[in-house]
């Protein structure tokens, strides 16, 4: 992952920063590669059960980085991550802004959690591209249609006060804070049963426009694999035991 990703454990949640401060953290094949290489290594570390995504030097992320574009192209292996994001849950802690790709990094994520001010946007129609990144067909599923038209077709962004009030952001956070909120937040998600957890998260963002028949197919056999695992022993167990229990994350 080299400099451009860096990592910290805080208990059961995994810190990871996108570091390149001196472009706004504007993605390049490197950073790309990187932050995947990060969440792939999170999926499969059983002592992690949540995630929180930031970027240093007081903003979240410019997007793609387009002077590297002119000479390498779209970043090399970002797709994977945009369009599957992490198995764990992952939220964005976002400072300054998320602008064009970076709002669709944010996007790619569970969560988000924003200073106040911050503003989010997709402005690429105003540089002769589109918001290619997912944010075209992503923000319409998370906020009001005519909203995420009027990001789209103008370019302008919105504050993250009015963010919230849509539901794009699900916590405010005062200037400079916004990682440690995210933290709080993804500390609350690790107190839980790990695989109930990533489970839960995978049948909310796969069960989006099916059938409740499709639903309910879909949730069968993940059903089966929570309730028949050590750590749905283990809660019952605890509780009448009165004390916390100790998941195991199988």
């Amino acid at each position: 992952m080299a400099n451009e990703i860096l990592t910290e454990d805080h208990g059961r949640v995994r810190l990871i920063t996108l570091n390149r401060p001196e472009a706004r953290n504007a993605v390049n094949s490197a950073l790309g590669q990187g932050l995947v290489a990060a969440i792939q290594e999170m999926d499969g570390d059983d002592g992690i059960t949540a995630g929180v995504l930031t970027g240093a030097g007081g903003s979240f992320s410019a997007g793609m980085d387009l002077k590297a574009f002119l000479s390498e192209g779209p970043p090399k292996g970002f797709t994977e991550f945009l369009q599957n994001g992490a198995r764990k849950p992952l939220i964005a802690a976002v400072e300054g802004f998320a602008l064009a790709g970076g709002l669709e990094i944010a996007l790619s994520c569970d969560l988000i959690v924003a200073a106040r001010g911050v503003k989010l946007g997709i402005p690429e129609v105003k540089r002769g591209l589109f918001a290619a990144g997912g944010g075209v067909f992503r923000l319409p599923n998370r906020i009001p249609y005519a909203v995420a038209m009027e990001l789209a077709l103008t370019g302008e962004p919105i504050l993250a006060e009015k963010a919230q009030e849509i539901g794009l952001v699900s916590r405010l956070a005062e200037p400079g804070k916004a990682v440690e909120a995210a933290l709080g937040l993804a500390g609350e998600i690790a107190k839980n049963a790990p695989l109930a957890v990533a489970v839960s998260k995978q049948i909310l963002r796969e069960s989006r426009g099916l059938s409740e028949e499709d639903c309910w197919a879909l949730q069968g056999p993940l059903a089966g694999k929570v309730f028949a695992s050590e750590d749905a022993k283990e809660g019952p167990r605890a509780f009448a035991e009165k004390r916390e229990p100790s998941w195991k994350g199988r």
